[in-house]
């Protein structure tokens, strides 16, 4: 057995996780109590999170809204269904099994999911919160990543330094503004806001004359159903509006839904360069589509709006993009879009008081937190991360530890990297690998689809082995 300890004399972590959203916190909830190999000892880890509590798109959370994936697609289900930090075992420590029976909620709202991740981070001890990463380098001498970081607490900042064999990162998306929009929603005062605010500047943009949604994904969808419906009848004064050709569905057959499966993000990951680049956009409909209840509810709101006759004041345009936008002069906060339809070729302005921005969420850059690894981590043709099957980046040899990533890796794994219905095996991947045992059995077959003619082959980095690394072995 390899010593667990500094040359300081402190212990070294088997894993710091840097991040606490649903994945990082579902890799939490599984690591709990996992012995390490050889010995009863469990995982020494950490999770580092530098907001106060654990909060889940709380701009997002509106009355009566539901997460697109089932109840079971919690932190631990579907790899462990007999962990204490599953969904149904929340319901029970809050006694309302019963009453969620009855309720018969496959899907459930969103805002309970957020109090049941937070009931789990409540309890985790790894878990910390109000700690800011500042860096994260690796130490050759002694094996083991050295992250620094802040505690931002009652009486001050403390400073310290962690040292752990392997690192999970779990940063997150950052909200996504378009080009054209940046100054506006960076300039004060101005009601041109992203979704992830919705909540928080509701009430305002309720009082403007007129209000602008730009994005066709379920975000827009919900936003623009919940103005609508808080707006009087016949002056709701709402303009929709989308790149996409159609307010479309979202894929939620079936035999679609396999698409996020294990057996898919093989596939996937298995494929070309150039063939995961070309399918990611193909598949927008998989992720970036309206669920058909929310597109019932939207009509059903209009159409009850044209009862006692005439057309509600709505407008839902898709095809159009915004070339520039600005602040009209001489009218206060007024913004005025410039529009362009792209299958008429036409262009036309748009003069509004506020703007929600559904546009989405990007993954953030791993390289402003790895600026001292860096120069180890290979990439590939775009000058992306490459990332193992089993969620590791590709890294120089040198560095003999892991570091492994969570929702930053679609380029490689596919339009499943950011569902919640993958994280639980998601984690139980990344802690088999970590502990070099399998505490998680993992199912061989996830899908009736066969994807490609040599299914279900778990893929390496090209020209390269995958490697298993033990806790107790000595590097």
């Amino acid at each position: 057995m390899s010593d667990r300890t500094t040359p300081e004399g402190d212990r070294t972590h088997d894993l710091i996780g840097i991040g606490l959203g649903p994945f990082n916190l579902s890799l939490a909830a599984l690591a709990d109590r996992i012995p390490t190999t050889g010995h009863q000892q469990p995982l020494t880890t950490a999770f580092y999170e530098q907001r106060p509590a654990f909060h889940w798109h709380p701009g997002l959370l509106i009355d009566g809204a539901t997460l697109q994936v089932p109840f079971l697609a919690d932190l631990t289900t579907l790899a462990d269904p007999t962990s204490p930090w599953t969904f149904l075992n929340y319901l029970r420590t809050r006694d309302r099994l019963y009453p969620f029976y009855f309720a018969e909620q496959f899907h459930i709202h969103r805002a309970e999911y957020d109090a049941y991740c937070r009931w789990v981070s409540e309890q985790l001890p790894t878990i910390h919160f109000d700690h800011h990463v500042d860096s994260v380098s690796w130490n050759p001498d002694h094996q083991h990543f050295e992250v620094e970081h802040t505690h931002h607490g009652p009486h001050g900042h403390t400073h310290a330094r962690t040292h752990t064999r392997h690192i999970a990162l779990g940063v997150g998306t950052a909200p996504f503004i378009p080009e054209p929009l940046r100054p506006l929603a960076d300039a004060p005062g101005v009601p041109v806001i992203h979704s992830a605010d919705y909540l928080h500047h509701r009430d305002t943009l309720l009082k403007a004359d007129h209000i602008t949604v730009i994005g066709s994904g379920q975000s827009g969808a919900e936003i623009f159903l919940d103005l609508l419906r808080a707006r009087p009848r016949g002056i709701e004064r709402i303009h929709w509006l989308a790149r996409t050709q159609a307010f479309a569905p979202m894929e939620y057959s079936k035999l679609g839904l396999e698409h996020f499966t294990p057996d898919y993000t093989h596939y996937f990951h298995a494929l070309p360069e150039d063939v995961r680049d070309t399918l990611v956009p193909q598949q927008w409909q998989l992720h970036k589509g309206i669920d058909t209840d929310t597109i019932t509810a939207i009509h059903d709101e209009l159409y009850r709006r044209t009862l006692h006759g005439g057309w509600p004041d709505a407008t839902l345009t898709p095809g159009v993009t915004v070339r520039t936008a600005g602040r009209l002069s001489g009218t206060g906060n007024r913004i005025e879009l410039h529009l362009e339809h792209t299958q008429q070729n036409t262009r036309t302005r748009l003069t509004t008081d506020a703007v929600v921005l559904a546009t989405g969420y990007r993954e953030r850059p791993l390289d402003t937190l790895l600026t001292g690894i860096t120069p180890h981590i290979h990439r590939d043709k775009q000058g992306r991360p490459r990332i193992h099957a089993d969620f590791r980046l590709d890294l120089d040899p040198t560095v003999t530890g892991n570091i492994y990533v969570q929702n930053a890796e679609r380029h490689t794994h596919g339009v499943g990297a950011p569902d919640l219905g993958l994280a639980a095996w998601r984690s139980a991947t990344i802690l088999n690998h970590l502990t070099g045992t399998n505490p998680y059995p993992l199912p061989t077959r996830t899908a009736f689809t066969t994807f490609g003619l040599n299914p279900r082959t778990t893929p390496a980095v090209p020209g390269q082995t995958t490697k298993t690394t033990p806790l107790t072995q000595d590097h």
